[in-house]
């Protein structure tokens, strides 16, 4: 590498994949999940980032980010994630742009490690050889059969000792079909694994507090947005009545966003999204806010792009192995990583270790 190597190009494209069957949470339903990806150049190489937003985060990409870092040296992440905030003020730094701009920020750590030829994770430096996952799917739409099948299918087949599903059924309003569907759950993985839940914000504090009392035989041990992540007195409430560790943070794209939530005393696990939060730059800083506060990290979604940062992260706890981004990333590029036993060890290949497939892709591609 010379003294100086200047990003030379930001490109983003964008692709919708059909889900393999109706997906529905507590709130709310979806057929297809879009992926934005972000490619970023430099000498030679090019660097992979992405995000799952709608298509407008990839005209964010292109005409607002990369006019803001092309030209900056590769090895200055830190200054590219500047001016990539520079370049938000007017629109705003969180919600969508956030999306855009932790596609570019992780792009950009990916073409950095490459251009070095180290791993992502000894860039940034690991503090463990493995992640551990968890498997989440368990929509509230899938049929018993689908439930206990793809539970099994983590739980027996990969081993991994901790699963999720999805609750709330419509916003709360079908507790007993939650409850039913959380004893099929317990039933399928046996009472050696570790039982998630997430409503999706489909509770009052109150109603969560009872659907934990009612469940209580079934030994859930993580609670997953039992109200709406803007209620932080209500997630405080839920989190003071029941044995479950309550976690949310997965929709902050911003660094107060996290800082007010552990403020709070809102959450036992704090959840952090990098293809939302602002990238691997901002997510350092959110976890070094948790750690301040005594908490660990989570990391949700995207787990092809988290588990470097996840292994460079002192006080992590696991990484969320997303049934639909799974499918995704397994579809778009060669170089996935294999959870069997409950946990993935990042790639020894330069930067993420990834290479997309983009003739694969190219049947979903719609920008």
């Amino acid at each position: 590498m010379s003294a100086a190597t200047p990003v030379t190009a930001i490109r983003a494209s964008t692709y919708t994949v059909p889900t393999d069957a109706p997906e529905a949470d507590g709130t709310y339903s979806w057929d297809s999940t879009t992926l934005v990806l972000v490619e970023a150049d430099s000498g030679g190489r090019t660097g992979l980032g992405w995000t799952y937003a709608p298509a407008a985060a990839a005209a964010l990409v292109e005409g607002l980010l990369a006019p803001a870092v092309e030209g900056i040296d590769v090895l200055d992440v830190p200054a590219a994630a500047a001016a990539m905030a520079r370049a938000v003020r007017n629109p705003g730094r969180t919600g969508l742009a956030s999306y855009a701009v932790s596609a570019v920020d992780c792009a950009l750590w990916d073409l950095k490690a490459r251009l070095l030829e180290l791993p992502l994770h000894k860039l940034l430096g690991a503090v463990r050889d493995t992640v551990a996952v968890y498997g989440s799917g368990g929509f509230t739409t899938y049929t018993q059969d689908q439930l206990r099948d793809q539970l099994q299918g983590w739980a027996r087949e990969q081993h991994i000792p901790r699963v999720k599903i999805k609750i709330g059924q419509d916003s709360g309003t079908n507790v007993p079909r939650d409850l039913e569907r959380i004893h099929q759950a317990r039933a399928a993985v046996g009472p050696g694994t570790e039982l998630f839940v997430d409503a999706n914000g489909g509770y009052t504090a109150k109603q969560a507090v009872r659907v934990m009392r009612d469940a209580a035989e079934e030994r859930i041990s993580w609670f997953e947005e039992p109200v709406s992540s803007d209620d932080l007195a209500g997630l405080r409430a839920v989190r003071a009545a029941v044995e479950a560790d309550v976690a949310a943070g997965e929709y902050g794209t911003g660094l107060p966003y996290f800082q007010r939530m552990c403020s709070a005393d809102a959450v036992d696990c704090l959840q952090a999204d990098v293809s939302r939060c602002g990238g691997i730059s901002e997510w350092l800083r959110i976890a070094a806010v948790a750690a301040a506060h005594g908490l660990e990290v989570s990391g949700h979604c995207a787990p092809h792009l988290s588990a470097a940062v996840a292994a460079a992260t002192p006080n992590f706890r696991h990484l969320e192995w997303f049934h639909d981004h799974v499918r995704i990333e397994d579809l778009f590029f060669d170089g996935t990583l294999d959870p069997g036993g409950g946990c993935v060890r990042p790639s020894d290949a330069p930067g993420n270790g990834l290479a997309f497939r983009a003739a694969d892709a190219e049947p979903y591609r719609i920008r």
